[in-house]
């Protein structure tokens, strides 16, 4: 017979024990980390690539998913964004319905496909468009935001009380169930908070409430981190700090203090990592006021400062790329990877001139990319993506994805910590230098495999619009992993090799087996090193080591 003593003695290690576990599966949640400038996504433990496939707006119900996991099967995507709304999980004010994300779980446990969950809520587009019709047209209770002689605009206001009550409320019961269904498996890995907030045609809210806050002090959070393109006082209310942009930065910092407070809600159930995704402005049009030229408010290249005060419980804005020209698609990339900002595109088009940019976003240390609109769903919306609703969408994406699935945790280590570079075909079709440790690669395009033959003498079929893109990982002293499509690379001696004659000692193609073990399947030489390494319409995977001498 055990006595007392023994009895709770026992339970004090039965509990002591379902602390250990409990504390592991903790460290175990997702998580965005950072190191010197440089950022992952921990995904069991271990770094992890996004090759995302976003679905369309409205097949988030349980008949419409068949045609998305065929697509997400089809772009080898190993990540499904899929949007959660608020009016389908509260139909009726107080009463709310999962069974959509019940089903959406276990079925993506079944596809082995991870999830990264779009909550819309107040926003979406900017609109209040799935907002639950009992809030949507109640504007005493949910108010909209008002311009200066008290119109109403379409957009719901950041300082409608009750409106961030009842959307914290409702994130709240799905993170809660989120938790319950799939906190042993972290199945879904992210979630996105709102969707391309800001406003379009009204700079701010109007509304008393907003402009007490916007006659008041600027918030010191907010000083230490945004700083005033020209010059104001150091501190002080809106327009005194900002000048002309004060309207802009303040309704940024209302819309992200809005979302902070459901995300910081959210994250206290379940501490998935959260991001935001943004309707870009122009990445290269001078800098000045808003003019009705963007969705103010929202999470632009020029207010990222404000919404890493505003907040704190998201990790990642990121970029929303519609821009087809070459020169805005690299500029944004550039302006939304910085120091505090993991590059991450949670959304871009899904015709095939899109495709080749994953090489760069991979390259650059991003991740996670994701095409919107990869499901069979018969709706395009071209121009902004592809016309085609059928495999001749999705392929383009398969193709790349093909090439880093299997090595889609080495890439994302190598990526964290600083070993990778990418490039992608411009407009200009000009060949492009990547600076590795010893060495300087140039990229070039429209060059067939044997011979130096450029596109003006023979044309390349397949080539006609720019679709080359290229991804190089330095994986040791004069080794490296390069996976690309359309493009040829040579190497040259630079840095601490500069001057010195060097040589290929070995090119393999292979790929790794999905458990971190490089597969060879033949060695380059001769003819298909002579005029460097030369990467035709398939993408594959090249393993090279080089050398030099005296």
């Amino acid at each position: 017979m055990k006595t007392a003593k023994q009895i709770f003695s026992r339970s004090l290690l039965a509990g002591a024990c379902m602390m250990v576990v409990s504390a592991a599966m903790a460290a175990e949640l997702p998580r965005v980390v950072s190191k010197d400038g440089r950022h992952a996504l921990m995904v069991d433990g271990a770094p992890y690539l996004i090759l995302g496939a976003q679905a369309h707006n409205s097949s988030n119900y349980p008949k419409a998913l068949p045609q998305v996991w065929a697509a997400v099967a089809d772009a080898q995507a190993n990540t499904l964004e899929i949007p959660i709304a608020w009016e389908q999980v509260e139909p009726a004010e107080g009463k709310f319905d999962f069974s959509f994300v019940d089903t959406l779980v276990k079925e993506a446990r079944e596809k082995n496909v991870r999830l990264v969950l779009l909550w819309f809520g107040t926003w979406k587009n900017t609109a209040p468009a799935y907002l639950p019709e009992w809030v949507k047209f109640d504007n005493r209770r949910f108010p909209r935001m008002v311009d200066e002689k008290g119109k109403s605009s379409y957009s719901h206001s950041p300082f409608g009380a009750e409106t961030l009550k009842l959307d914290r409320r409702a994130f709240v019961e799905f993170m809660k169930h989120l938790k319950a269904i799939d906190g042993d498996r972290q199945t879904v890995i992210m979630v996105q908070v709102q969707n391309e907030v800001g406003t379009y045609g009204l700079v701010r809210d109007h509304s008393p409430a907003a402009q007490k806050a916007f006659n008041g002090p600027v918030p010191a959070a907010v000083l230490a981190k945004q700083k005033a393109p020209v010059a104001g006082k150091r501190s002080g209310t809106w327009k005194e700090v900002y000048g002309d942009y004060a309207d802009q930065y303040f309704h940024t910092w209302a819309v992200a203090n809005y979302i902070e407070e459901i995300a910081k809600a959210g994250r206290s159930v379940y501490d998935l990592p959260m991001f935001v995704n943004n309707a870009l402005r122009d990445p290269v049009e001078p800098m000045a006021p808003w003019k009705g030229n963007f969705a103010s408010g929202g999470p632009t290249y020029d207010v990222l400062g404000i919404y890493e005060a505003a907040a704190p419980h998201i990790d990642v804005a990121g970029p929303d790329i519609y821009l087809h020209e070459s020169d805005k698609v690299a500029k944004t990339l550039e302006q939304f990877h910085t120091k505090d900002n993991p590059l991450f595109v949670p959304e871009i088009g899904n015709s095939e001139d899109f495709a080749r940019v994953a090489y760069a976003v991979f390259g650059q240390g991003g991740i996670g990319f994701a095409p919107f609109g990869i499901d069979y769903f018969a709706f395009s919306n071209y121009p902004l993506g592809s016309k085609a609703t059928d495999k001749t969408m999705t392929e383009p994406f398969g193709k790349v994805y093909g090439a880093f699935r299997p090595m889609m945790r080495e890439w994302a280590k190598w990526g964290f910590e600083g070993r990778t570079r990418g490039v992608f075909e411009h407009d200009d079709r000009k060949p492009q230098d990547i600076a590795l440790d010893g060495w300087k690669a140039t990229v070039s395009f429209r060059q067939r495999q044997f011979g130096d033959s450029m596109e003006k003498n023979d044309p390349i079929e397949g080539t006609e619009k720019p679709n080359g893109g290229l991804a190089v990982a330095q994986i040791a002293d004069n080794e490296f992993i390069v996976v690309a499509q359309n493009a040829r690379i040579k190497f040259d001696p630079a840095g601490r090799n500069a001057g010195k004659p060097s040589m290929y000692a070995r090119v393999e193609e292979g790929q790794y087996d999905g458990k971190g073990k490089w597969v060879m399947e033949r060695v380059w030489n001769g003819d298909q090193t002579d005029y460097g390494l030369n990467f035709g319409s398939k993408p594959f995977v090249l393993k090279i080591k080089l050398g030099t001498y005296q």
